[in-house]
């Protein structure tokens, strides 16, 4: 399993092994059903505690991604398309939320909110600089 976690990130470790592995699952790169390393596997692999892991775990058994077999270990589960559209349209929400609420900390109005995240999708996702 390739993971990349890094002590520089300003997410803890739990949380780049929840996103990572939640990301992997919803584009579809592991698969339903798909075997995920065991908790001690995973933590001996990324250097990190075995309750991270298992913290990680929790949290995308809680969301519905994976799932437990007792004695057999975790595995990806099967989610219908529209399943992982929501799921994923959920996580962008609650990241915009903070975007959104951050913004207002720093006295932008939701006219220039709203500006700033059109041209973010006009741009499409590409690494050139804002124009004012």
């Amino acid at each position: 399993m390739l993971l990349h976690i890094s002590e520089q990130s300003p997410d803890t470790l739990q949380t780049q092994i929840i996103q990572q592995l939640r990301a992997r699952i919803l584009s579809g790169d592991l698969g339903a059903d798909a075997a995920l390393p065991s908790i001690r596997r995973l933590a001996a692999d990324l250097k990190v505690s075995v309750i991270t892991v298992q913290r990680a775990y929790d949290a995308l058994l809680a969301d519905g991604l994976i799932y437990a077999r007792r004695g057999k270990g975790f595995y990806v589960a099967a989610l219908k398309p529209q399943a992982k559209s929501d799921l994923a349209a959920e996580r962008l929400k609650a990241q915009l939320q903070q975007a959104f609420q951050a913004a207002r900390a720093d006295g932008l109005n939701d006219d220039t909110i709203r500006a700033v995240a059109e041209q973010c999708l006009a741009k499409g996702g590409n690494d050139e600089p804002f124009e004012d």
